[in-house]
């Protein structure tokens, strides 16, 4: 009988018999492994093709790169596993053609088309099971975890069924109640409190002798007065973990850790805690080990989520330095579950996004257009160097580094209140300027104070309820949160000294690349153009 595993054991030895240099053998070689115990799906929220190329040219080029030669955990698994393409859009008879982050996650989780906005929902409104649902029905441990909140659209759609993104207390409720979700952890403690914690210092000793601080528990979303903190720990029997010390206490079973009142600490702010080694919450990074030892401990393997959600924020208000730190963040991130993966055959990791997120890239421009220079190349023939165009100096990348602050906290330093509509275009120009190593004039400031009547108005509406919005010149349409736009602005205003260009302030329909590192008869599968949904349907077929 014809030995398959002898075969190619032969091929390998003679393979190396001839090469003086070592060649490593990944463990699942000799075997045709068509079968996972666990499956970690890493969600980088907004991270298209241009996110990932703006980490990869920060990482390998940039003079003052943190990483310092090393390469990306991105690119060591592109390199050791394989590489694919997934279209996002909504996919059902009547669907979209740009898809909203719950119903890119929920078409994720389940392999089945979606509608925009919908959490575990078919395109017809039926709950559907999800990967993690189908996990834990099988004895599996699950695990979501994302630095925005725990309710938010895509750590939702694996663990809630619900016929809109906005009902995050309800949310909350299902993912307490429902009993699918060893390991919880994220921000959003607000959705999680009883509606009059600020009023009742008996609901505020609960949170304190649990060990939260007040900004934990300094407001709430909930119209109930449900504690599903405390109904977690007492009726779920789920710890309780607010820091990264109580976190670190806990090394079996469920786990609920909410460290922010609602979305986590942003990359920048990261950054520089992590540098001085004061940071008040988990990272990302530290929230990922967690789940990972403790999940690890179930013999039948486990189902693991993990988000890196602020990304997409960054990419929504036109923020190319906050995105770079939030890129780094989540690569940290990723390059711990590669550690934990690489030498085992037991594992599938799948690294993709739900979308793309404002058009990003870098372009060349007419703007600084370089001087001549003389090469000593012999093919100059005596001629000067000159480009027609500035297409973008290598210290842009380090200068998007040293941004102090993200667009949201400059647009909270110009206007304590959050109320922008009365803000002088003297404060844009000082604020702006403090925090980025790019600099506006004072007639960039004032355009960033120019409003206009909203002509999309509509009543009640979340978003378009207001009758004035920042002024945006071009495309405007797709501008559509409000004084949020503001954001959007400062990124215009610096986007020609960066060699930036953003085409929307919401999301758009590229393919997202897909990073697949496992057994290689399972991670062939994905090196393809698929969709979300087959994206899905794989991750089951290796799993169940």
């Amino acid at each position: 009988m014809f030995n398959r595993k002898l075969f190619g054991l032969i091929i390998v030895s003679l393979s190396l018999s001839g090469c003086s240099h070592h060649i490593e053998v990944r463990p699942d070689a000799e075997t045709d492994v068509t079968k996972v115990n666990n499956v970690i799906l890493m969600i980088g929220d907004g991270m298209g093709a241009q996110q990932v190329g703006l980490l990869e040219e920060y990482a390998s080029r940039a003079k003052y790169s943190t990483y310092q030669g090393d390469k990306t955990a991105i690119s060591k698994v592109a390199e050791a596993g394989r590489v694919g393409l997934s279209l996002t859009a909504p996919y059902g008879q009547s669907g979209h053609l740009v898809v909203d982050s719950a119903c890119s996650a929920t078409q994720l989780a389940t392999g089945v088309a979606s509608g925009s906005e919908m959490i575990g929902l078919d395109q017809n409104g039926n709950k559907v099971q999800s990967i993690l649902e189908k996990a834990k029905a099988r004895g599996k441990a699950t695990g979501l975890v994302s630095d925005t909140r725990i309710t938010h659209a895509t750590p939702a759609a694996f663990a809630a069924h619900q016929s809109h993104r906005s009902f995050e207390n309800e949310i909350a409720v299902e993912l307490i109640e429902s009993g699918s979700v060893d390991v919880l952890l994220s921000g959003g403690t607000r959705h999680f409190l009883p509606s009059d914690i600020q009023n009742q210092s008996s609901a505020q000793q609960l949170m304190m002798d649990l060990g939260a601080t007040q900004t934990l528990y300094k407001s709430s979303k909930r119209k109930d007065k449900r504690n599903l903190i405390i109904e977690a720990k007492n009726q779920h029997g789920y710890n309780i973990a607010f820091n990264q010390q109580q976190l670190a206490s806990i090394n079996d079973g469920k786990v609920l850790g909410l460290f922010a009142n609602s979305g986590m600490e942003n990359g920048i702010a990261y950054s520089a805690c992590k540098k001085v080694a004061n940071c008040s919450e988990p990272s990302l990074r530290e929230m990922t080990l967690a789940a990972l030892e403790i999940l690890s401990k179930n013999d039948q393997g486990f189902f693991l989520m993990i988000e890196g959600g602020q990304i997409d924020w960054a990419g929504h208000v036109n923020d190319a330095g906050w995105m770079l730190h939030e890129l780094l963040k989540f690569d940290e991130a990723v390059n711990a579950v590669y550690e934990w993966v690489k030498d085992r055959n037991d594992t599938l990791l799948v690294v993709t996004a739900d979308h793309e997120t404002g058009g990003f890239g870098f372009s060349y421009s007419r703007k600084n257009v370089p001087t001549a220079k003389t090469l000593t190349g012999n093919g100059m023939a005596g001629r000067d160097y000159k480009p027609n165009f500035n297409f973008g100096a290598l210290d842009n990348l380090d200068r998007l580094y040293r941004q102090k602050q993200t667009f949201y906290g400059m647009m909270s330093q110009v206007s304590k209140d959050n109320s922008l509509v009365n803000a002088k275009a003297e404060q844009w120009f000082e604020v702006i300027n403090q925090h980025s190593d790019f600099k506006v004039t004072l007639a960039q400031a004032v355009e960033i104070t120019k409003r206009e009547m909203n002509e999309y108005h509509q009543d009640n509406h979340t978003y378009l309820s207001a009758t004035e919005f920042p002024k945006i010149n071009d495309f405007k349409e797709f501008y559509v949160y409000g004084d949020e736009v503001h954001g959007n602005l400062i990124g215009r205003a610096l986007s020609a000294e960066q060699n930036v260009v953003w085409g929307t302030g919401t999301h758009t329909a590229s393919p997202v690349p897909v990073y697949v590192f496992g057994p290689e008869a399972i991670t062939k599968q994905f090196s393809t153009l698929q969709h979300h949904t087959e994206l899905a349907q794989k991750m089951m077929r290796a799993f169940f």
